[in-house]
């Protein structure tokens, strides 16, 4: 698999054609080089008169056939063979890999069983390597790969041409931006678009007019804010690890609600790559524990002292575990010392971390498109 991953990669990379090849019966194409005799078929009847004596029958084997022991050294004996008179070499590092060229007018094989993966930079002899696999073995051509050991290829040009006026997308973005304090389902889409602020292509002019067909359906959206008379706060934490396709960051989501209004929320991209979801999870955690430290503060100024502790949810059991024990060990020894002051916060009173099952969990919107 190793292998396969790696050529993949390579064929990303350069910008190569990857083509996939099925052989038709391939174990059938080798030759034994031992003699092998199986029994007389069930419903072929044949007999033999020695004498007055019935003598047993067998049927000697003059070609590989599947459920033989040795098939897959034979077939792999005579794909061998025909490909070395092309001028290919299989890989000392790899048998079921087989290479010709060197530099340029490379052409390569990876071969599993009767399924091939062909690429190289010379489609040319690419396409005559298939005329000659066809004539000597009766292949069919599956085209493009898509499909091989479990894995799904699926290929995408890239994210178009630059936009001609990256101005009009900044503006857009900006003014989307505004609508997010009211409109917590456009917060991840709209933190994502923002990514691409200093050089936008189409693609990404045709997300956000995406997101505007989706505001004219749904104008009539919004907070709502009750009357009713409670001014406790609590707090939901989530991340969805590796959120982001292009950096394979995660994204931090929170939202705060001031009796059952929504006063505070957040979908923003995490700084670095998280190891783990527990990680991920935990580095949510230190946003909405930092942020309510500002709030009740700020409550405070207004005469609206906080109830303590804060009640803040998390989906994540492992985070909440290593909030409450921040002991340096295998997997946390790498976070920084001062993201620890949640446990600060814990033993304040400030905070009270609970769980929650994903399936309730309100943040999970600001962490998802």
């Amino acid at each position: 698999m190793s292998t396969v991953n790696c050529l993949i990669v390579v064929v990303v990379k350069k910008q190569w054609s990857l083509f996939q090849l099925d052989v038709n019966n391939a174990f059938l194409h080798g030759d034994l080089d031992a003699e092998v005799y199986m029994k007389i078929p069930l419903g072929l009847s044949v007999s033999s008169v020695f004498g007055s004596t019935f003598a047993p029958l067998a049927c000697k084997v003059q070609k590989s056939l599947y459920g033989l022991r040795q098939v897959s050294k034979q077939w792999y004996a005579k794909l061998s063979q025909a490909l070395c008179t092309r001028g290919h070499t299989h890989s000392i590092n790899n048998y079921s890999l087989f290479v010709k060229g060197m530099t340029v007018n490379l052409v390569i094989l990876a071969i599993y069983a009767d399924d091939i993966i062909l690429t190289g930079d010379d489609i040319h002899e690419i396409a005559a390597l298939k005329l000659f696999l066809d004539a000597e073995f009766k292949i069919k051509d599956l085209g493009p790969l898509h499909y091989f050991l479990g894995i799904e290829i699926s290929y995408f040009p890239g994210s178009g041409d630059l936009l001609p006026n990256a101005a009009d997308f900044r503006s857009l973005i900006g003014k989307l931006l505004f609508l997010t304090h009211t409109r917590p389902d456009l917060c991840f889409s709209v933190q994502h678009l923002s990514q691409f602020n200093q050089s936008p292509r189409v693609a990404h002019m045709t997300a956000a007019l995406h997101v505007l067909r989706y505001l004219k359906g749904t104008v009539d959206l919004g907070l709502f804010y009750s009357s009713v008379s409670d001014f406790s706060l609590t707090a939901y934490s989530d991340s969805d690890r590796t959120a982001c396709a292009d950096t394979r960051k995660s994204v931090t989501g929170f939202c705060i609600f001031l009796g059952d209004s929504l006063i505070g929320l957040k979908s923003k991209k995490q700084p670095i790559v998280s190891l783990s979801s527990a990680e991920a999870e935990y580095r949510a955690l230190i946003k909405v524990v930092a942020e309510l430290t500002w709030l009740t503060r700020l409550l405070t100024d207004i005469c609206v002292p906080a109830s303590l502790p804060v009640f803040v949810f998390c989906d994540s059991k492992a985070a909440i575990h290593i909030a409450k024990n921040p002991v340096f060990h295998e997997h946390t020894k790498h976070i920084e010392v001062d993201f620890h002051f949640i446990w600060i916060k814990l033993l304040e009173g400030l905070i009270s971390l609970s769980h929650i099952s994903t399936a309730k969990q309100p943040a999970d919107i600001l962490t998802k498109p």
